[in-house]
């Protein structure tokens, strides 16, 4: 047999083997590795933990401001000070403001919404220990750190109906429109608009933008 005779079958082997069946064995579809599995309810229930603004997804429990204090003097007093006043270069929790040279955002100063308070701790805290606090621990907690700012009093009791319900200092200074211009355009080939006729109908010139920009805008002031 010639050498490109060789060569012409040795191809048709390659060939045969790149564009097979699409279905692998088992009667698997293609791209079936023969490992893993679909995960069970339970087992995505354990990473559906977000909890949105109005408080859906807030788990059954509670915790109040008493039981928050001593949570947090063993999970958290040593990276945010023990009033909630910040340890080294870790953030403050409490006090805070967001004028001046700078602008301090903390719990109080700056969060709009008291839930985002327990979806962050209970996802991310303590540093070294993510998201090992019960309900009831990660409720107490936001108690206590809302107490902390002043928010709520001491007989205050964390829960899913009660968190949603805190007006949190900030909550009426942040835009929920986006003040920019609309500079989106529709394409076209034919009777396209006169871009000498197109102008700005809406600005941020003016508004009082959360957090600060940089630029112009920034010698705006609060309305």
């Amino acid at each position: 047999m010639s050498n490109s005779r060789k060569l012409f079958l040795g191809l048709s082997v390659v060939s045969a083997l790149c564009v097979g069946p699409a279905i692998a064995g088992d009667g698997h579809p293609a791209g079936y590795f023969g490992y893993g599995r679909a995960p069970t309810d339970a087992e995505i229930a354990g990473w559906s933990i977000a909890v949105r603004p109005d408080g859906q997804g807030l788990p059954p429990g509670k915790g109040s401001v008493a039981e928050g204090a001593e949570i947090y003097s063993d999970q958290c007093a040593a990276c945010h000070g023990t009033f909630g006043e910040g340890e080294g270069r870790y953030p403050k929790l409490a006090g805070g403001q967001l004028t001046g040279d700078r602008p301090e955002p903390t719990v109080g100063s700056y969060w709009p919404f008291a839930t985002t308070l327990f979806d962050y701790i209970n996802r991310a805290m303590p540093f070294p220990a993510p998201h090992q606090l019960t309900a009831d621990q990660v409720y107490a907690m936001v108690a206590y750190i809302l107490n902390l700012n002043n928010i709520v009093d001491n007989n205050f009791v964390a829960d899913r109906d009660s968190v949603p319900k805190v007006k949190m200092p900030h909550r009426d200074a942040f835009l929920w429109r986006d003040p920019r211009p609309d500079t989106a355009a529709k394409e076209c080939m034919t009777n396209c608009v006169d871009p000498g006729s197109i102008r700005i109908e809406s600005t941020a010139e003016g508004k009082s933008l959360t957090p600060r920009t940089t630029g112009p805008l920034d010698e705006m002031k609060p309305e």
